[in-house]
């Protein structure tokens, strides 16, 4: 199941390639504004990237009615994104459970150079039981 997509990411022009089945595949153009001092994407723009891969992938998993929302971000960023190339960013799921999940994320340039890696913890709140279907 997937839900519908942020104004941030709407705003970022990322498209959701694949989602299903505890993993995502997230594309995001880069821009000249996205840069930064040295002249690479900035790497705030990559962290919006993992993070929006990994809930997409966690989204995938869980029940419709559910939210979830990453507390812990940790990136580790390998080689710079390039200015003007699309990145790639792949979610998967490691645990989805009824109060937390966790997900790991590869970033990736056009060439398939590794870029970044990530994994986040979410909190995740199921929706209510209808009234009785209490078991």
């Amino acid at each position: 199941m997937t839900r519908g997509r942020s104004a941030a990411t709407d705003w970022l022009g990322i498209e959701i390639v694949s989602a299903a089945a505890g993993e995502a595949l997230l594309r995001m153009p880069t821009r000249p504004e996205m840069g930064n001092r040295a002249g690479v994407v900035h790497g705030g723009f990559i962290a919006l990237l993992a993070d929006s891969a990994m809930g997409r992938a966690m989204s995938t998993v869980l029940p419709d009615g559910e939210r979830h929302f990453s507390f812990d971000l940790k990136m580790s960023f390998v080689s710079p994104g390039r200015l003007g190339e699309p990145l790639e960013a792949v979610g998967r799921v490691l645990h989805s459970g009824h109060r937390t999940g966790v997900a790991e994320c590869r970033v990736a340039g056009e060439d398939g150079r590794l870029v970044a890696t990530a994994t986040a913890t979410f909190i995740v709140t199921l929706p209510a039981s209808p009234p009785g279907s209490e078991t």
